[in-house]
């Protein structure tokens, strides 16, 4: 199994420079190589239904999307 190289890994400051959000600058909390995807912190905020369980009362929460990594640049 080959390694997929990437131009940013995670904790890296980057800035999204393509899409509906382009401009917005945060930190890299997680990198899917083999899909091609970052999750960027307050990069692409979407809504998601989530069921309530035992420890976590449901509803509807605010989370961070994935953007595609060719749409992020390292910045610094």
């Amino acid at each position: 199994m080959s390694r997929i190289k990437t131009h940013v890994k995670k904790g890296d400051q980057v800035e999204i420079i393509a899409g509906n959000h382009k401009g917005k600058r945060g930190t890299v909390l997680l990198v899917n190589a083999e899909k091609g995807r970052v999750v960027v912190e307050g990069g692409r905020p979407i809504q998601k239904a989530v069921k309530a369980t035992e420890n976590d009362s449901g509803g509807i929460k605010t989370i961070d999307g994935p953007v595609h990594i060719s749409n992020v640049k390292k910045v610094g």
